[in-house]
């Protein structure tokens, strides 16, 4: 059940996520409408393919494609009381990525992958959704870049398996921390402009 809810936060988070990016982009309502259902199950379409799941969720639960439906639909009505479009769309990216990771996280020991696995599964979950989004609307990954993003879902991931060591069976506890946890982390990096270092010397200005 907790599983579930994280999954359709998530979907609702990376739908309007997506819809935001196209609507910034002027494309049509169907082309709205595809990326955001791209956005919302990308991460989850390549970590079912690499876990061996079939078929993919989305196929089977319908709840899901509604979901997208809905959600794309309502953010296209409501477009105009989003007052700031880039703190929204950061706003609904960091709820997915966070819900996300914990759900790639959660499906991952399902079958027993070791902690370091379902970690990466986790990130593979809450980043490439996005990364499909931004390839599409012709934009360079965020987690391609310097700013802190698929370390939030680590570190999250981190918390996730600690917490499990401390408080064994609070499943709702732990899910509910971790989230917030790569949520609290994003928001801080951004806000003060924390970076991971460049590999490459940046030219000096004459």
């Amino acid at each position: 059940m907790i599983l579930e809810i994280i999954d359709i936060l998530g979907v609702v988070s990376f739908t309007i996520s997506g819809v935001l990016v196209a609507l910034r982009k002027k494309l049509d309502a169907f082309g709205v409408l595809i990326i955001g259902f791209v956005t919302a199950t990308g991460g989850g379409t390549l970590r079912d393919l690499l876990l061996g799941v079939r078929p993919i969720w989305w196929l089977i639960d319908t709840r899901v494609v509604y979901t997208i439906i809905i959600t794309a639909l309502v953010s296209i009505v409501l477009r105009k009381y989003l007052k700031s479009v880039s703190r929204s769309l950061f706003l609904f990216d960091t709820i997915g990525v966070a819900m996300y990771t914990i759900a790639g996280i959660e499906k991952s020991l399902i079958i027993n992958l070791d902690p370091v696995i379902c970690v990466a599964i986790g990130i593979i979950t809450a980043c490439f959704g996005g990364v499909i989004r931004d390839i599409l609307c012709r934009r360079i990954p965020v987690i391609f870049k310097k700013e802190i993003y698929a370390t939030t879902c680590m570190l999250g991931g981190i918390t996730f398996f600690a917490l499990r060591q401390i408080l064994p069976g609070n499943s709702v506890i732990i899910n509910i921390t971790s989230v917030m946890v790569i949520i609290i982390i994003r928001i801080l990096a951004v806000k003060y402009k924390l970076q991971l270092p460049s590999l490459y010397k940046e030219k000096r200005k004459p």
